[in-house]
């Protein structure tokens, strides 16, 4: 019988190859070691986004207390995920172009299907956001909740992005219109303030101790607001306003002060009147209940002062719901060159309304009638382009004076259907040639755009084609 040690001896002698793994197993060791160190990665980034975040967004108390805890969660258009606690602007495309490189905009969403836009801001000619209001059954704690909806081409398409977590205004709650001054500084008010530096992905209340923001300007590196002692309920927060007073606020902050002694408690008399503020690359201008016309510089280095009055045969007249006055409404060509519509008071109802354009060509100092506008239609908002044409949004349509003409034109409107019902409540003009418009009545749900100048418009619908 043969020997069983000589066999065990002679194995353990051989080599011995180690197994191979089985297949794939160094593959996925090396996928399990990526995966540890973009943890780690992901861990020290986020830990520093917080820091970076907790810096830019929270604004410090200067002078009028604004204070702004920490950002609250935004959602995106039409949802909130907290109960809600209740018209638009065209900036040039020059400050665009002075900012720190942008915010990356905020993962895009759908528009809600019945979004309702009150206010309208641009930078440039393709950046632009919408605020107003969207029924979004399971998401709101109200029926209407705030939404903000975004594009980047001019309007060829929209998407849903965060919105300030509030309603509709209500007396002294709520929010309808908006301004950004580049890809990352924005405002949403009217009559509350909530304020953006992360280009809409995250809002912040601000404080003003029971006071209504009634309007709100951007240029530069500088915000400009109205702030009011106002009485008014329900939708027309911008009424029955006994004091206004002018605040300033570099944009990257919100360092908030008056701007001057001239411009501090400017007061409307007997008489229930709004006021305004508009804004050109050097100079601003307030016009004060009563008439009283004030000018400054909008870089912050001096206070505003009396610059002139309107003309005798004009008043002021009470605020509309964004909040803008009914009666004089103000523009600027230039720094120097303004434009005014006078509109007379006109019956409840009726479509008719005497509308004297005048212009003055030293701030404000004197005016001459350089126009008559048509009767036909009560006028909402007035604009002027950088080339001089005026554009006139009433409630019958769009009219326009093209720079050096005498003769007005009725803007034609896509559709063939003389545009929406209610006409336009807001017209701005960006460039010379491009403008956006807003309809009366919100429930349209469009954006219309105009790209030769006035002369022709087109609706853009919110939730696409």
């Amino acid at each position: 019988m043969a020997d069983r040690r000589d066999d065990v001896d002679s194995w353990l002698s051989e080599r011995i190859d180690p197994l191979p793994p089985p297949p794939g197993t160094f593959e996925l060791i090396k996928r399990r070691a990526r995966r540890r160190k973009y943890r780690r990665l992901a861990l020290t980034a986020t830990a520093a986004a917080v820091i970076v975040a907790a810096a830019v967004t929270v604004p410090q108390v200067v002078n009028l207390p604004v204070l702004s805890p920490a950002p609250q969660p935004s959602v995106a258009a039409g949802q909130s995920s907290a109960p809600p606690t209740g018209v638009g602007h065209a900036q040039s495309s020059s400050s665009a172009h002075k900012t720190s490189p942008p915010s990356s905009p905020a993962a895009a969403a759908p528009v809600p299907g019945n979004f309702r836009p009150s206010s309208v801001t641009f930078v440039g000619i393709h950046t632009g956001w919408v605020i107003g209001q969207a029924l979004s059954p399971g998401h709101c704690a109200t029926q209407f909740c705030t939404s903000v909806a975004h594009t980047n081409d001019a309007g060829q398409t929209w998407a849903g992005v965060p919105a300030p977590l509030t309603g509709a205004p209500d007396g002294a709650t709520g929010v309808s219109q908006i301004r950004f001054l580049n890809l990352n500084d924005g405002w949403a008010f009217g009559p509350e303030l909530f304020v953006t530096h992360t280009g809409g992905k995250t809002w912040a209340p601000v404080d003003t101790r029971g006071l209504r923001v009634t309007s709100l300007e951007t240029v530069g590196d500088q915000v400009f607001a109205l702030f009011a002692s106002c009485a008014g309920t329900g939708p027309a927060f911008a009424v029955q306003c006994t004091r206004f007073t002018l605040y300033s606020s570099a944009a990257s902050g919100s360092d908030w002060a008056p701007v001057g002694a001239a411009t501090t408690g400017l007061t409307d008399g007997t008489a229930d009147e709004a006021a305004s503020l508009v804004l050109t690359g050097r100079r601003g201008y307030l016009l004060a209940p009563g008439g009283a016309l004030y000018a400054g510089p909008v870089d912050g280095s001096a206070a505003w002062q009396r610059a002139g009055s309107l003309p005798s045969s004009c008043t002021v007249g009470p605020a509309q719901l964004d909040g803008q006055p009914a009666g004089a409404l103000l523009g600027a060509v230039n720094a120097r060159q303004l434009i005014l519509a006078c509109a007379s008071a006109s019956a409840t109802g009726a479509a008719v309304q005497q509308k004297l354009i005048f212009s003055s060509t030293d701030g404000g100092g004197s005016w001459h009638q350089a126009a008559r506008a048509p009767d036909a239609g009560v006028a909402f908002s007035l604009a002027a382009s950088a080339a001089g044409t005026m554009v006139l949004g009433t409630d019958r349509g769009i009219d326009l004076l093209p720079a050096g003409g005498t003769g007005w034109q009725t803007a034609t409107l896509a559709g063939g259907g003389g545009g929406p019902t209610g006409g336009f409540g807001y017209v701005g003009m960006t460039t010379s040639d491009q403008g956006i418009a807003l309809p009366a009545d919100p429930s349209a749900g469009t954006v219309w755009f105009t790209f030769d100048g006035g002369q022709s418009w087109q609706p853009s619908p919110l939730n696409g084609p």
